[in-house]
């Protein structure tokens, strides 16, 4: 939730890029994921008051998705450097920013999943 809310600040519009369970799988994220389907996950996230939008893309990076967009700024967690990011680029060339917000501790699917095999719900 850090990561939406620190999004949302800022712009005006939040737009969430989604990857499709097809991506997430060709990605290598393991083989129990996604854990929650595309629309699931689409579905809670369009839920969220800090959202004002929702799109799920197939490629394996939102680079397609940023060209279209045209956004002033591209905001990721802090797992990653404004130089590692997909469309900053592009973002920056048109007079835009990357925005890096820090992760909060232990609140990736990857932590959470790790928890609970482990048997520690929280």
């Amino acid at each position: 939730m850090d990561l939406l809310y620190g999004a949302r600040a800022q712009g005006e519009y939040l737009v969430v890029g989604v990857n499709s369970d097809a991506s997430v799988r060709r990605l290598g994220k393991g083989e129990d994921r996604p854990v929650r389907s595309e629309a699931e996950r689409a579905y809670v996230l369009a839920g969220l008051g800090a959202v004002d939008a929702v799109v799920v893309f197939e490629e394996d990076t939102p680079l397609e998705l940023v060209r279209t967009l045209e956004p002033d700024v591209i905001v990721k967690g802090g797992d990653y450097a404004p130089e590692t990011v997909v469309g900053a680029e592009f973002v920056q060339a048109r007079g835009g920013r990357v925005v890096i917000i820090p992760l909060t501790p232990g609140q990736s699917t990857t932590s959470i999943v790790e928890r609970l095999r482990a048997g520690k719900a929280r």
